[in-house]
């Protein structure tokens, strides 16, 4: 039986949903990311919700609000535009 996961955080894009779970990672927290569904974007393109499992959730969420490992708002902008060009290409 799997464990149960809770939701730790929503994004707007799948490189935000990965900087997230790097920093996650990086913390010795594992999680999943997932497309939320119901919107008209397609591939990887979208909102994205981050999960963990539920043991881990208080330590997911004081490494995101520590900002530790923070990433510029510029960096994310840039970040974001290359996977944006990466999911084109494919």
């Amino acid at each position: 039986m799997s464990k149960p996961l809770k939701l730790v955080t929503s994004v707007s894009s799948f490189a935000e949903a990965e900087i997230i779970r790097q920093l996650l990672l990086e913390a010795g927290i594992h999680s999943i990311s997932q497309r939320n569904i119901g919107g008209p974007e397609w591939g990887q393109s979208g909102g994205q919700s981050v999960f963990v499992e539920q043991a881990q959730l208080e330590d997911a969420l004081a490494v995101l609000k520590s900002g530790e490992g923070a990433i510029s708002d510029e960096e994310l902008a840039r970040q974001s535009e290359e996977a944006g060009r990466a999911a084109g290409e494919s």
